[in-house]
């Protein structure tokens, strides 16, 4: 095999590709490529628990079954019915899991809460006159006029 060196403006010899050259990559490439398929398809086979997964979709086997607009409208009929009966069996629960209303103040139990945050107030500050000692204001300064 023969490699030609091109000179280029940037004193860097470049090699030419020949077409030797690109068939012995492209024979590499091909070989490494059934290697990781090889490689791919054990690892499926491990994750699948030992049978082989399918190549593609295509491969999966029969293909999908076509259904007239009668049976997808049956079908649907059936699928709203279930629905329905699972949500008659879901509401009753809901209701009961609900929490219970909202509980308001009589004017009574207001007023009883308002008496005695003013005496508990009051007695704050009544311990509060204690321990301080009374002293008398001091007369302020006059100016001089």
């Amino acid at each position: 095999m023969v490699m030609t060196y091109l000179q280029t403006d940037d004193h860097m010899p470049q090699l030419k590709l020949t077409a030797d050259i690109l068939s012995a990559a492209l024979d590499g490439y091909e070989a490494e490529k059934k290697r990781i398929d090889a490689r791919i398809a054990e690892i499926k086979q491990q994750l699948h628990g030992g049978r082989p997964a399918p190549a593609s979709p295509d491969d999966a086997g029969r293909p999908r079954k076509k259904r007239s607009v009668a049976v997808r409208r049956k079908m649907a009929l059936a699928q709203r019915a279930r629905y329905a009966k699972l949500k008659q069996v879901a509401e009753p629960l809901q209701a009961a899991a609900a929490t219970p209303k909202k509980r308001k103040l009589s004017a009574a139990g207001r007023q009883a809460i308002i008496a005695a945050t003013k005496k508990r107030w009051a007695a704050v500050k009544a311990a509060r006159q204690a321990e301080r000692p009374a002293v008398p204001k001091k007369a302020g300064r006059k100016l001089p006029n």
